[in-house]
């Protein structure tokens, strides 16, 4: 397993993570937990990304229980916290507080080496979020502080108080990308190079897209086109989308790869991306994700890719 920095932080972790995001549910099976983590850990995968709302908080209090055990010093344990859906509340010092020592406990260790905040909150002062997070690694609970989802324009403000305030920069961004979905390519990444944050993806398989996990001329499962699970809107799952991704089959068996190592590898291509985040539901997952750690892709591989896919790549959003 490959290592890389996590931009200028200092902070070197594993360049495929482990996350336990899978999707809106609140049960979480440990013993297969158990066996997919252990197969992670046995591949050199160290570092781990989880958050306060994965299945309700259990995702955590798993993860805590699995890697009990695990040297502390040789793990990245990443979290995240969320904007609270309650209405009226937000990003608050307090909800950041008590999400933190929340997560501190179910994770059962002393600190994270990563706090995320996920989604830009634009009810709370951002002065205050920063504040808070950087009270937290004052004061050893976060080593490195993050964002997650964030745009260019938010990602430069909070830079800028940080600096105008004496504050802890943040030191990433997390954001999904792969070859169908580069939204971050325009923006977000030439920032982030330029003031020394890195990237942490998430979706590199397109959420099983760029695995023939869906076919054309079938109706795709309702948790890939559910808004509150799937980055994909439901018209952009089109026969048109999953027959070109059929076509990178022989592109991936021509250097003896799985379409999700092919996949994987590409994003890992990217300087700016420190660690590819693969959540898994069988042990083989982490196993075949660990396959494309370490590969380089040349320009030929690269330009076969593009022409197959570049009329269903998705480069930009429409605005809010």
């Amino acid at each position: 397993m490959e290592i890389r920095p996590l931009g200028h932080s200092g902070l070197l972790v594993s360049e495929i993570s482990y996350g336990t995001w899978v999707g809106q549910r609140s049960q979480v099976d440990e013993h297969l937990a158990r066996q997919c983590v252990r197969a992670a850990l046995d591949e050199g995968i160290t570092t781990f990304d989880t958050a306060d709302v994965h299945a309700d908080t259990r995702a955590e209090d798993v993860l805590g229980r699995v890697l009990k055990g695990v040297r502390r010093e040789s793990l990245q344990i990443f979290t995240k916290v969320h904007p609270p859906a309650v209405p009226g509340r937000d990003l608050s010092r307090e909800r950041i507080t008590e999400s933190i020592h929340g997560s501190l406990r179910r994770l059962r260790t002393d600190y994270v080496d990563l706090y995320q905040v996920h989604g830009f909150d634009s009810a709370a002062p951002l002065d205050e979020i920063l504040e808070t997070l950087d009270d937290l690694a004052r004061q050893g609970k976060a080593r490195h502080v993050g964002v997650s989802g964030w745009n260019a324009e938010q990602i430069a403000q909070a830079l800028g108080i940080a600096d105008e305030m004496g504050f802890r920069r943040i030191v990433s961004n997390q954001a999904p990308y792969s070859m169908v979905w580069r939204v971050i390519e325009a923006d977000v990444v030439p920032l982030c190079e330029k003031e020394g944050l890195g990237q942490i993806v998430w979706a590199p398989i397109a959420q099983g897209v760029l695995t023939r996990k869906y076919s054309p001329g079938r109706r795709p499962l309702a948790r890939a086109i559910d808004p509150g699970v799937s980055q994909f809107a439901p018209e952009e799952l089109t026969d048109d989308t999953l027959t070109r991704v059929q076509r990178l089959k022989p592109i991936a068996a021509d250097l003896g790869l799985s379409m999700a190592q092919l996949a994987i590898a590409w994003v890992l291509r990217h300087q700016n991306v420190a660690s590819a985040v693969v959540c898994a539901s069988t042990p083989g997952q982490p196993r075949e994700a660990a396959g494309a750690s370490g590969l380089t892709l040349d320009a030929e591989v690269l330009q076969k890719i593009d022409e197959v896919l570049e009329s269903v790549t998705r480069r930009s959003v429409p605005p809010a």
